[in-house]
């Protein structure tokens, strides 16, 4: 027998209501299932963009002797900006970083500071925090430098708890991905062991295992799509929240975690897909050991 368009179709749409219960069971499970593994990939994707957006908040100063001639100041910016992981520079006069200094530090400290014996700087912002260090190590002792400062104790602390979420939100998608096989694979599984005597009679009656095969098939298909849909849906909804939840105005983490909708629809897809394949190989496999029988 060749199963053709036709047949596979009607045998699939008859066997899904025939047994909507269990699709309704199936779907669901997938569903659930894709919307934790989406929602793992998407605060993974999260953590990375937050840790972007604090990379670029990092700043080496480079505190300048004073009298420098602008020349001289100018060289150093140039040197600043050449280097591969240096994002940008920004030169703050002498009156600036006084300002400054009057307001983070006591009245006590800052009564030994003058505009004329603080230093101007140049504050740079980094693409990769990690070299804060080899920016010091360069700079540190140049003519016409006085001091390199960055925040070397907060730069090792933030790399390593970035690290430490990413890897915890990549299992925690791995052991959510495999879990969902497994249930997936049980509640298909559980399907087909309910319709078993309607396979054996098909098999007495001459039909090719392959022709039993692929309206099962279509039925995981069909099912992954439907539960990989609706998970799609919740990964983006989940997204809106963080959105809203993060406002453009501060700096909380929800703000440093929001991503373009491009990169969303990408994770929606790819649980989409991880639906379809998990349906289809899913009720493949749960039907092979009613055929060999």
């Amino acid at each position: 027998m060749a199963a053709n368009v036709q047949y596979v179709a009607r045998e699939t749409a008859s066997n899904l209501w025939r047994n909507r219960l269990m699709t309704v069971a199936a779907v669901l499970t997938v569903a659930v299932s894709l919307s934790l593994v989406g929602a793992a990939m998407l605060l993974k994707q999260g953590v990375a963009h937050a840790t972007t957006q604090w990379q670029h908040g990092v700043n080496v100063d480079v505190f300048l002797k004073a009298g420098v001639p602008v020349a001289q100041e100018k060289v150093i910016d140039q040197d600043l900006l050449q280097l591969p992981y240096v994002h940008s520079c920004t030169y703050r006069s002498q009156a600036y970083d006084y300002n400054e200094a009057k307001h983070l530090l006591t009245p006590d400290e800052s009564q030994s500071l003058s505009a004329s014996t603080t230093p101007a700087s140049l504050r740079c912002v980094l693409n990769d925090p990690g070299q804060a260090q080899a920016v010091a190590q360069q700079f540190s002792g140049r003519p016409g430098v006085a001091s390199v400062t960055y925040p070397s104790q907060a730069v090792h602390n933030m790399q390593q708890v970035t690290r430490i979420l990413q890897w915890v939100f990549l299992i925690v998608a791995v052991i959510l991905l495999l879990s969902a096989s497994v249930l997936i694979l049980n509640t298909i599984r559980l399907a087909i062991f309910a319709r078993r005597r309607e396979v054996s009679v098909m098999k007495l009656v001459g039909a090719t295992n392959w022709f039993i095969r692929v309206p099962f098939m279509f039925e995981g298909l069909l099912q992954g799509l439907s539960g990989a849909v609706i998970a799609a849906l919740s990964v983006i909804g989940l997204h809106l929240v963080l959105n809203t939840l993060g406002d453009s105005r501060t700096s909380n983490v929800f703000t440093q975690m929001r991503m373009p909708i491009g990169e969303v629809l990408a994770t929606s897809a790819v649980v989409v897909v991880i639906g379809l394949v998990v349906g289809t190989v899913g009720s493949a496999f749960a039907i092979r050991r009613f055929l060999e029988t």
